[in-house]
């Protein structure tokens, strides 16, 4: 009896306890719970919870936003969403259970017991669903949703992110940090995109959580059973977008967060840096030189050695006694200056743009009130708080006087905020456009703002396009500047990550993204500084950069074999900038990126996602890229589904098949999509230097349909907005063979008065443009000049070519279609 006592004693023990566990852990994990009211408004759902308040807005008819917070929600503010919701239809209906919105391209139940989301296709397939159990929660102030993990769920995107093509197994952390010569796995670096895109059972949608406290992403890492995204402050706030094609997602994506402006032209030349470059006679070296060795260049960039003692806005007079002099030297020789700008303004009485700061009061703050101060490059410094409207409009006044010293482009760098130290206190300030926020909250937009500010300040300033270049922004930064990924070495794994972080942030919604070509820390040897250069050649941003106490990296410095090939690229380019221009076109039209993953058109190919193809990329709707390490002499190359074309001889490879290629210095392995329509103009040394008279379009037979936007405006104005451009869509229709140029849109004519068609793969088709038969011209051509003094042997420096037809046309506005 007694036995049976303790027994029983001993259970009811054993469940007091579990009980008390259970309370416990009820009472430091708080979910959203039942629905307890729903209200709808015309295509937006308010629904009340035991413990949240939560709203379904309907933004689009593939988009669908989720906010919810343990209080009333708050103002609806953002720094990265700059839509309104669309008026459509959505036909919204509830029961006992849940809740059901549906528009013309999704579906979403919302479950009441409790609060869950799962979204669906019209045919009822899942795209995405809460975790059973787990949904959402709050941990004191942070909050996480969290989505049940797809059996072989693929995750890209995520902007910045190190690491693989492919997120799966691994978590992140989105914190703005200044990470110098960080490592190929390192998280977080400079900039934080609070977006992915997920990909399973032939279906892809996107997730957009617009939160800037920091935030983490976890997808299946240290568990098997969800993927999630969290933050530590603030209301759950994400966006879902669900299209068929990847590539619309992104669309979608930067119709909520903006898209970029056109560039200058300019700037998609190559740019010459190094950390640094003084005095202003070294710079005119630099310009001449390139110029002496006919090495096609556009851009000069001067690091913080100009300014005086490191204090932003001003010269070093010994250095450079007459900015706006040497200025104009270059702007003669076709350069445009770039400079480099920090937030940090240094406490020095006397100091003028101190005094105005203080003066403005346009300095973050404690919360006692007074300016915080860091130290950095100049010393001790305030910083300006461009989450207020009058720090923006300040800095806006002091950029202007770069403008009057003639610079052409602004690079905005340190704004992580980077301190020494890298322990800026949580609470330090901002305003936050009007509802102060601490560092917390603040930091993640910091540099989008400060990016912000110099672009709007230095368009006015300049009155045309500027050139701004930033370290660290936050989603959206696209409207205002291009990236480039910081501080990199010069080791083959970082020039491969490079290209990974450049096409992560381009499903990220960032088109005008580059890396320090050749490694800002350390020395690369000649073959990673050639592969690298190649590689640059095929990216938006095409800069070579490296840091102090390193060798010169100018293409000059490697010997003159590496000077040949990397001239050969530059060149190639330089001929290839309207296919380049028009590929910026496009993505300020749909947000599509310049450099992009295999992943946005291959989207359930499973090869494209591993770690052995996942270098592989796009470079605008044409070119396939297979970068591999300088010290490779054979690599394997994955082709896609469809036909491939060699760039350098015009082999013709079937796709869906693995093939082992020899991998010499002298050429980048670059492919050419089947049916793919390539512009091209005669080489030029800068973009103010006008080419001939003649367009090359190249044709690529094929058996896909395709379409080209060829564009044309004056390459530094705002006039395009007002119609001031020449544009013609040119397609390719396989079934028909015919290729057709629409008639030309625009108030302007090309600058081109000829156009030739150059047939790739078309043998010796008979011609007729627009039924009249023509006589195609037979020549051997080749897009890169041959490197024949450095192979005793005759083996590999022989430049590859090959024999194409070609027809000559008149480059009026109106249409023709020639047919094959």
């Amino acid at each position: 009896m007694m036995k049976n006592t303790i027994k029983l004693l001993s259970g009811l023990l054993v469940t007091f306890a579990c009980a008390g566990s259970a309370m416990a852990q009820s009472s430091v994990v708080k979910s959203v719970g039942n629905v307890t009211n729903v209200q709808v408004n015309g295509q937006q759902v308010n629904l009340t919870t035991a413990n949240a308040h939560v709203q379904v807005t309907v933004y689009s008819p593939s988009v669908i936003r989720v906010r919810m917070d343990k209080q009333q929600l708050g103002r609806d503010f953002s720094y990265a969403v700059i839509a309104q919701p669309e008026k459509v239809k959505a036909t919204i209906t509830q029961t006992g259970d849940n809740v059901s919105i549906v528009t013309d391209s999704v579906k979403l139940v919302i479950g009441k017991k409790p609060f869950h989301t799962t979204f669906y296709t019209l045919d009822n397939k899942v795209i995405s669903e809460d975790e059973t159990g787990l949904n959402t929660s709050w941990v004191n102030e942070s909050v996480t949703t969290y989505k049940h993990m797809q059996p072989g769920e693929h995750f890209v995107g995520l902007g910045e992110k190190t690491g693989n093509l492919d997120r799966k197994g691994n978590g992140y952390t989105n914190w703005n940090s200044d990470t110098y010569g960080y490592r190929t796995d390192q998280d977080p670096i400079y900039s934080d995109i609070p977006f992915y895109i997920g990909v399973h059972h032939d279906v892809n949608y996107g997730i957009f959580m617009d939160n800037t406290y920091q935030s983490d992403f976890n997808f299946g890492a240290s568990n098997n059973r969800f993927s999630s995204f969290s933050a530590r402050g603030g209301e759950m706030n994400y966006y879902f977008i669900y299209h068929k094609q990847l590539a619309d997602i992104i669309t979608s994506y930067t119709a909520l967060t903006g898209r970029m402006k056109m560039p200058p032209l300019w700037s998609l030349g190559y740019q010459q840096n190094r950390y640094s470059y003084y005095p202003d006679t070294e710079v005119m070296r630099i310009a001449q030189t390139l110029r002496e060795k006919k090495i096609p260049a556009d851009g000069i960039t001067l690091d913080i050695h100009y300014m005086d003692k490191y204090k932003v806005f001003t010269w070093d007079k010994q250095r450079f006694p007459d900015p706006a002099k040497m200025n104009a030297k270059l702007k003669d020789m076709g350069f445009k200056l770039t400079v480099i700008v920090d937030p940090g303004v240094k406490a020095e009485k006397g100091y003028g743009v101190y005094e105005r700061g203080l003066k403005d009061d346009i300095f973050i703050k404690y919360a006692d009130s007074t300016n915080y101060t860091g130290e950095v490059w100049p010393g001790w410094c305030h910083f300006p708080d461009f989450t207020a409207e009058k720090g923006r409009n300040w800095w806006q006044a002091e950029i202007k006087k770069y403008a009057d010293d003639g610079i052409s482009g602004i690079w905005n760098d340190m704004n992580e905020i980077s301190t020494w130290g890298q322990k800026m206190p949580d609470n330090v300030l901002f305003n936050y456009d009007g509802q102060t926020a601490s560092h917390l909250q603040g930091r993640n937009i910091y540099g989008l703002n400060m990016a912000r500010a110099s672009f709007e300040g230095f368009r006015k300033a300049l009155n045309k396009r500027p050139f701004i270049l930033t370290r660290s922004g936050y989603a959206g930064l696209q409207r205002y500047t291009a990236i480039w990924t910081g501080d990199n070495r010069a080791e083959d794994d970082h020039m491969l990550m490079g290209v990974r972080l450049l096409t992560s942030l381009g499903m990220s919604g960032v088109p005008f993204t580059g890396m320090d070509i050749g490694g800002f820390t350390g020395n690369p040897t000649v073959p990673l500084y050639t592969r690298w250069m190649q590689i640059g050649a095929f990216t938006p941003y095409f800069r070579n950069h490296t840091g102090v106490n390193t060798k010169s990296a100018e293409p000059w410095a490697f010997g003159e074999e590496a000077l040949e090939i990397v001239r050969n690229y530059i060149n190639l380019r330089y001929k290839l900038m309207p296919f380049v221009y028009s590929s910026f076109y496009e993505a300020t039209q749909n947000g599509h990126p310049v450099v992009r993953s295999l992943a946005i058109n291959y989207t359930h190919d499973e090869k494209v996602y591993s770690a052995k193809y996942q270098n592989q990329y796009e470079f605008g709707n044409g070119f396939m890229v297979a970068p591999f390490a300088s010290t490779e002499t054979y690599g394997t190359v994955y082709f896609p589904k469809g036909q491939w074309y060699n760039l350098y001889n015009d082999e013709l490879i079937a796709g869906n098949q693995e093939k082992i290629m020899p991998v010499t210095i002298q050429t980048l392995p670059v492919f050419v999509k089947e049916s793919s329509i390539i512009p091209m103009q005669s080489l030029v040394q800068s973009t103010s230097e006008k080419p001939t008279d003649t367009l090359t379009v190249h044709i690529y037979k094929g058996n896909l349909n395709n379409s080209f936007v060829y564009y044309e405006d004056d390459g530094e104005s705002y006039n395009y907005e007002n119609g001031s451009f020449y544009k013609r869509t040119i397609t390719y229709d396989a079934a028909r063979k015919q290729i057709t140029f629409a008639k030309a849109e625009g108030s302007v004519a090309s600058k081109f008065k000829h156009i030739k068609v150059q047939f790739h793969g078309f043998g010796n088709a008979t011609v007729k443009v627009n039924n009249k038969s023509v006589k195609t011209n037979t020549e051997a051509m080749s897009f890169l000049k041959a490197i024949s003094s450095f192979d005793p042997q005759g083996t590999v420096n022989k430049a590859d070519g090959n024999n194409t037809q070609s027809i000559m046309l008149d480059s009026n506005s109106n249409a023709f279609t020639i047919s094959y």
